[in-house]
């Protein structure tokens, strides 16, 4: 149990728990929300005793269940006697940027008092305080947009060797259903032969290895890959020098199953290899 590490995500409603819990599922922990406290010491050891594999874990516990607050004192400090790596994470907010977030959301405070949603927020501040204090880690999220609590997360999660690395995204996609809006650099790969006019091909996707060694077999492609890592390796450590903390890479064909998926996967394995921390999403493969 020693080597397994437990992040407990908590806090006040609206201040980017589900963020943190999907920043951290990028980089590797097993996640899982709204686990009720009750429950944390028997998943603790089915999780150590059935599988070796999985060494990080993260969930999200809030107010949502009822016998939390007079519960996760005593079985934390329990799991911590016991050896366990749990650390607390403590997201907070200010009241302004609170209520603009149920405002854009239209969604209702979980312990809201008749429906105000401003008595809500005081009535958990008050009640989470001690909570806060435990915390091993409190980020204050009111100037963070998602992708910089994203950042702000995992950098702190990750290893300190590779905390001062970029973080790399790479998404597949088909124009047919729109250019990612978060992409910092935007590729198109529509010159490329498409295996969808190829009968034994279109039917599968660019994870298939037919597919694979149809999309990269070319001249083109093989140019074009590496004058693509020839990019990279100019820009990212310019990139990394300006303080850019991470890099969103798009690569988009027709529709999004079969080149771009390809190309993908090939500079995600270019970065995996120079040991950045690399996330890879097909956004619309299953599409069409």
């Amino acid at each position: 149990m020693k080597n397994l590490r437990v992040v407990i995500i908590t806090g006040l409603s609206g201040s980017g728990k589900s963020t943190a819990l999907r920043a951290l599922e990028d980089i590797g922990f097993f996640c899982v929300d709204n686990l009720p406290v009750v429950l944390l010491p028997r998943f603790l050891k089915i999780q150590f005793n059935d599988s070796k594999i999985i060494t990080k874990v993260a969930m999200v516990m809030d107010l949502r269940e009822k016998s939390f607050l007079e519960k996760y004192t005593r079985i934390f400090t329990k799991l911590k006697s016991m050896g366990y790596k749990l650390e607390i994470l403590f997201l907070d907010s200010n009241d302004d940027a609170l209520l603009h977030r149920f405002s854009e959301t239209r969604r209702v405070h979980p312990i809201s008092v008749k429906g105000s949603v401003m008595e809500g927020i005081n009535l958990e501040r008050e009640k989470l305080a001690p909570l806060k204090q435990m915390a091993d880690k409190v980020i204050d999220t009111t100037s963070y947009n998602v992708h910089q609590l994203k950042d702000v997360v995992q950098r702190h999660f990750i290893s300190s060797s590779a905390s001062q690395r970029m973080i790399i995204h790479v998404t597949s996609f088909g124009y047919r259903y729109g250019v990612p809006a978060d992409a910092d650099i935007v590729l198109d790969v529509r010159f490329l032969a498409n295996p969808y006019f190829v009968e034994e091909l279109k039917y599968y996707n660019g994870h298939h290895q037919d597919v694979r060694d149809y999309v990269l077999e070319s001249d083109e492609s093989k140019i074009f890959i590496q004058k693509l890592f020839d990019m990279m390796a100019f820009l990212i450590p310019l990139y990394e020098k300006e303080g850019k903390a991470r890099l969103n890479i798009a690569l988009g064909c027709t529709g999004g199953r079969h080149r771009s998926v390809v190309m993908a996967n090939q500079i995600g394995s270019y970065f995996s290899d120079k040991n950045y921390i690399v996330t890879i999403n097909h956004r619309d493969i299953n599409k069409g």
